[in-house]
């Protein structure tokens, strides 16, 4: 009996020690479960570098030879900038012409009111040899139509275009000497500063801090738009 006992006591103590060398396929599963899996289809986020803008400075424009050209000929400095050199040109001209033609019409009415103040001043009509004879043959038509008119008033319409005819040189002079100023500007411009060849904006929303006296009891911030230029 006693040995039976001891057999079975035995027998149980090596299938014990058998099942304990088994390896825990369950335990183990469970640990590779919790290993994550390299995924060959996850996406790799790059971190994103910002383009610098890219800049060309024109450091071959001269504003020296801008000046130069347009105190030659006035336009030629913008149109050696080329920038707006379609609309300034004709400006240009437009206002030389105009001061063109004033300086010509003065001129000639000064001629004129002058020399009809000298016909009045010699108290009647010049006879051929006599002085101003020559004016009044020139002017013989003027001098009917301003018949009325005495040598002060003659003398003061000739001074007013004198007066005129000299404003009118002096308006040429400082368009010239405009035009040619706003040739080097732009020239000075394009040479020395850099343009961006991205030029954009951005409308971004944003808050505005009110002043004291227009905050609300709500709140001090009211929403409103941020515009950024990139230049």
């Amino acid at each position: 009996m006693i040995k039976k006992l001891f057999a079975t006591v035995f027998f149980l103590a090596f299938v014990t020690l058998a099942m304990a060398q088994k390896p825990d396929t369950v335990a183990a599963k469970a640990n590779t479960d919790t290993i994550p899996k390299a995924n060959p289809k996850q996406e790799v986020f790059k971190l994103k570098v910002k383009k610098e803008p890219t800049y060309h400075p024109d450091s071959t424009h001269s504003p020296s030879l801008a000046v130069k050209r347009s105190l030659f000929i006035p336009g030629w400095g913008q149109l050696y900038n080329k920038k707006g050199a379609w609309w300034k040109i004709p400006a240009i001209y437009a206002g030389l012409g105009a001061l063109g033609y004033s300086i010509v019409d003065n001129q000639k009415n000064y001629k004129m009111f002058l020399a009809l103040t000298r016909i009045k001043n010699t108290g009647g009509i010049p006879q051929p040899g006599q002085l101003y004879y020559a004016e009044y043959v020139k002017y013989q038509r003027e001098v009917a139509l301003y018949a009325n008119a005495n040598a002060t008033q003659l003398q003061e319409a000739a001074s007013n275009y004198q007066r005129n005819f000299r404003i009118s040189i002096l308006s040429v002079l400082l368009v010239w000497g405009v035009q040619t100023v706003e040739a080097y500007i732009e020239a000075k411009f394009i040479s020395s500063y850099t343009v961006d060849d991205n030029l954009s904006f951005k409308v971004t929303p944003t808050f505005i801090n009110q002043p004291m006296y227009a905050a609300t009891s709500m709140s001090s911030y009211i929403p409103g738009l941020k515009i950024t230029f990139a230049l």
